[in-house]
């Protein structure tokens, strides 16, 4: 089976460390919500935020990098449906890595909380305070993270499949360390 072209070290990179973030971001969402008022919860949520805006930002790199650089041909036996599938998971990801952090900056400046990225940059609100918009972009924000992981573990198992059960190299493009899984000789 002819091993297929991998990423480039670039797409390779912003692939993880923006997977990593939204992985990180998504956990401590969760945990801090649950969290009793104080100043350790505030702290949690201003490095959400600052995991958010990273992302956002990340995410354009990704995106101009994309734009300029081709991924690679999916393997030639992959059906078409996996094919198609694989795009549009990707296209969705793409959305969401824009539209999460941003119904996040939403809900924070309907809320009347200001972003200060990294505790230097403020950043200016987009909303005026409306704490029933806010109620309502907490949720966007809630359902928008619900489906990205969704998404995300839907594309993780499926780079599994490929790698055990199809045995090809589709998760070794990502990382270019493993070998494509062949079948024993018989």
């Amino acid at each position: 089976m002819p091993r297929t072209a991998p990423y480039h070290p670039v797409a390779i990179g912003l692939h993880w460390i923006i997977g990593l973030g939204i992985a990180a971001g998504f956990a401590l969402g969760l945990y801090m919500t649950g969290l009793p008022f104080s100043p350790v919860k505030l702290q949690y949520y201003s490095w959400h935020k600052w995991l958010g805006v990273t992302i956002f930002l990340l995410a354009l790199l990704r995106l101009a990098w994309r734009l300029t650089h081709a991924a690679p041909a999916s393997p030639a036996d992959m059906p078409a449906w996996q094919s198609t599938v694989s795009a549009w998971s990707h296209r969705v990801l793409y959305v969401l890595m824009f539209a999460v952090p941003v119904s996040g900056w939403l809900m924070s400046s309907a809320k009347g909380v200001p972003t200060v990225y990294l505790g230097m940059w403020p950043l200016p609100d987009l909303l005026p305070r409306d704490r029933d918009l806010g109620d309502q972009l907490l949720r966007v924000h809630f359902t928008l993270n619900c489906i990205m992981a969704v998404i995300v573990v839907v594309h993780s198992f499926a780079a599994f499949k490929h790698h055990l059960v199809d045995r090809d190299d589709v998760l070794a493009r990502m990382l270019p360390f493993l070998k494509p899984r062949q079948d024993a000789p018989s």
